[in-house]
């Protein structure tokens, strides 16, 4: 089965900046993937080219079989594109943005309806289809768009950090959204900066720089750590991870909320031992345990 979308050295700059570096990617037809990276990575600009936005100054890029730099007309056609700020129309009612961009779409008049009324269910939106965009929550918003975006039944969704400002319950009915859509057999390429969304990916790309880091399943992250990771908990965690770092022994030290963690390549117990010796007086608060690499553990280390 041919990826449904592959790009090879794909490269972009701005003003003599490279946005995409060099990048390599192979997305499967039916597949959640999950892009992250930090701001400025080259994820927003990888999918403007994706969707013939933009256009990449060397390199390759296909979508669903089709080269984006010469077949953009018809890719549009295929996939649906939900940029980070998405346009509604906030004097508009939910129904009527859905008729709007069903027009935009050309959808058949005799199958508008029936969609409308399946995203409206679907997106969990039909009680709400006579409120005006402007008065929707942030959740109700992102799941408005994404109906919009999905009007046409396209292959294959792009999405640009659709989760981010909202809130934690909305975030997870609209990834049970995307859960629904993968298992119709939608393909969908989505970044997001939330490494909890990420977890729930089929597979995880670490883009860095415009490059390509590595490429995993979230069950197989913790095996590309290095070392021994340790989460230490203390009255001063600042304190105490500037101690440690200034100490040259850890390979890294990080605050992760409210605990420190800290890796070497050496036995956990030595570790502990360490942090002892470099923050004497929290002796009795002192909580130290090895625990295992997460995606963010796993990104931070990969970034070095």
């Amino acid at each position: 089965m041919n990826p449904c979308i592959e790009i090879h050295g794909l490269k972009k700059s701005f003003n003599g900046t490279a946005a995409v570096d060099g990048l390599e990617l192979l997305v499967q037809p039916g597949e959640l993937f999950g892009m992250i990276g930090p701001d400025g990575a080259g994820k927003t600009t990888t999918l403007r080219i994706l969707c013939g936005l933009w256009h990449a100054d060397e390199g390759e890029a296909r979508v669903l079989g089709h080269e984006v730099r010469t077949e953009a007309q018809r890719i549009r056609r295929l996939i649906g594109y939900m940029p980070q700020k998405f346009s509604l129309y906030p004097d508009l009612t939910v129904a009527e943005n859905l008729r709007f961009f069903s027009d935009l779409f050309q959808v058949r008049a005799d199958e508008r309806e029936q969609r409308l009324q399946r995203l409206l269910a679907f997106s969990r939106l039909g009680p709400f289809a006579g409120r005006q965009a402007q008065a929707l929550s942030g959740g109700m918003k992102q799941k408005l768009a994404l109906s919009c975006t999905l009007i046409h039944t396209p292959q294959l969704l792009l999405l640009d950090e659709p989760t981010t400002g909202v809130d934690p319950v909305s975030r997870r009915e609209f990834w049970d959204i995307l859960n629904e859509l993968r298992g119709e057999g939608v393909a969908i390429l989505v970044t997001t900066p939330y490494m909890d969304e990420a977890a729930v990916c089929d597979r995880i790309a670490f883009i860095h720089k415009g490059r390509l880091l590595t490429v995993s399943r979230p069950a197989d992250i913790p095996s590309l750590y290095q070392g021994k990771l340790l989460e230490i908990k203390s009255r001063r965690n600042r304190e105490i991870g500037r101690r440690l770092t200034a100490s040259g022994r850890f390979d890294s030290v990080q605050i992760f909320g409210d605990c420190i963690h800290a890796s070497a390549r050496v036995d956990p117990k030595m570790m502990a031992a360490w942090v002892a010796e470099l923050a004497p007086e929290e002796k009795e608060h002192l909580r130290i345990k090895e625990i295992p690499a997460g995606i963010e553990d796993v990104f931070v280390a990969l970034l070095k």
